[in-house]
């Protein structure tokens, strides 16, 4: 399975627009390395976005 995969790949998978993806990447400061994102990296930075869930 990639771990580093493109915009589109990532919003393939994900079901996420790929203009969201880059625009995250850029504001949280995920790197894009040669056209391709870390897909566990960014998955990790998009849960810290959402903020912990409410467990009680």
């Amino acid at each position: 399975m990639a771990n580093h995969l493109t915009p589109e790949e990532l919003s393939k998978e994900l079901g996420i627009d790929r203009d969201t993806i880059i625009k995250l990447c850029i504001e949280e400061g995920v790197p894009i390395y040669h056209g391709k994102i870390d897909k566990y990296l960014f998955q990790a930075q998009l849960q810290a976005v959402a903020g912990p869930s409410s467990s009680s």
